[in-house]
């Protein structure tokens, strides 16, 4: 890290322990969000790290951005999420929206004053995404929606939504994009889900009944759905990625502090080797995750993202948080199974990681194409 991101990430990690921290342990068994921990993180200047400066964003790298959703994700991996899915909004809007549409909604969303929420999958459409239901008939003046969007991160909370929906016959090339405001008529919310890990990020259902959108809140146009969804996908991987790098380094900082102190046979364990062994592995995945996250960052920072490395990167950093957070409980033992420490809340939150933005094995589909097509090139 420079010297500009060693004391980005000072700061906010201070910030963290004496906003965040605090509250997490009650929060999660109580499924508890603060909107006044979100615009605070806002007031820090971290809701919108790689948004313009024009539209209130903090103008940083990619990289920057990783670092910082690490460096919440040591505290509250749901809290990280909600920065990032909101950020995945202010990117769609940011590349694909018209001028007045950036004017319009991107200001609430960098300054974290509101939150941003993306509206996919539906019950029998998640990771076959190109086979939604959600329907938009063209009426006069925009669009009639009506149908239901499933597991949706900020559901209930967030002010502005990117809906995907069918405008056109099967497949791909029939979806359209909207941004759907809360409070819309028509536009309400199903249950909340109860859920294993997140507990402090609500998940809800969307539901859309006669839901009139006007034709200046369509993306780009009819058709073009799909291309605004996938566009988005390569720097949400990323994102998740780094969330994944967080909640492993907090699990691995906790299995240590924990060894050293913790004795056994009128020793500390840490000096068992087989504990070395296990923290050593730990440590070993953990920096290899975060290597990988930053060189797929790179990539998009250089305007070339590289869907390969963002797919592994998302992939390895995920499974490797959810095996670390699962060693962490192990070394703690039987204290690391209650909620007296983190690891096992941060073992729950790291199990949806592998599963969000494309399941780990699409990934694996993804980075196969993506050899092929490499390999195919240079035959």
């Amino acid at each position: 890290m420079n010297d500009f991101q060693k004391e980005l990430c000072s700061n906010l990690a201070k910030f963290c322990q004496d906003s965040i921290e605090p509250h997490m342990e009650h929060d999660d068994a109580d499924g508890k969000f603060r909107m006044e921990i979100f615009q605070g993180l806002g007031e820090y200047g971290v809701a919108g790290v790689t948004q313009a400066e024009e539209f209130g964003g903090a103008g940083l790298t990619y990289i920057d951005y990783a670092l910082v959703l690490e460096e919440i994700a040591k505290y509250s991996v749901p809290y990280a999420v909600t920065i990032s899915v909101s950020s995945m909004v202010q990117s769609i809007l940011s590349s694909y929206g018209n001028q007045a549409q950036k004017e319009k909604y991107l200001p609430a969303l960098t300054s974290g004053q509101e939150i941003g929420a993306f509206a996919l999958s539906e019950s029998h459409a998640g990771s076959d995404a190109a086979s939604l239901k959600t329907t938009a008939k063209k009426v006069d003046g925009g669009y009639m929606l009506n149908g239901t969007k499933m597991w949706i991160t900020s559901g209930g909370i967030a002010k502005t939504y990117i809906v995907m929906a069918r405008t056109g016959g099967e497949g791909a090339k029939g979806v359209s994009a909207f941004i759907v405001r809360d409070g819309a008529k028509g536009f309400t919310f199903g249950k909340a889900e109860k859920k294993m890990g997140w507990k402090t990020s609500p998940t809800r259902e969307l539901v859309f009944e006669n839901c009139f959108v006007p034709q200046e809140d369509m993306l780009l146009e009819e058709g073009k759905g799909f291309t605004v969804a996938m566009g988005g996908l390569d720097r949400g991987r990323v994102a998740i990625a780094a969330i994944g790098v967080g909640c492993a380094q907090r699990a691995l900082d906790e299995s240590i502090k924990y060894s050293l102190t913790r004795e056994q046979f009128k020793q500390p364990i840490f000096d068992f080797q087989g504990l070395q062994f296990m923290l050593a592995d730990m440590a070993l995945e953990t920096e290899a995750s975060r290597l990988l996250v930053h060189a797929a960052a790179q990539s998009i920072d250089d305007n070339k993202p590289n869907s390969k490395l963002c797919s592994m990167a998302k992939l390895k950093a995920t499974d490797t948080a959810m095996k670390v957070t699962t060693d962490a409980v192990q070394v703690l033992g039987g204290v690391g199974y209650t909620s007296e420490y983190p690891v096992e809340r941060f073992m729950r939150d790291a199990k949806v990681l592998q599963i969000v933005e494309g399941t780990n094995q699409i990934q694996r589909v993804v980075i196969a194409r993506q050899l092929k097509k490499e390999y195919e090139q240079h035959a």
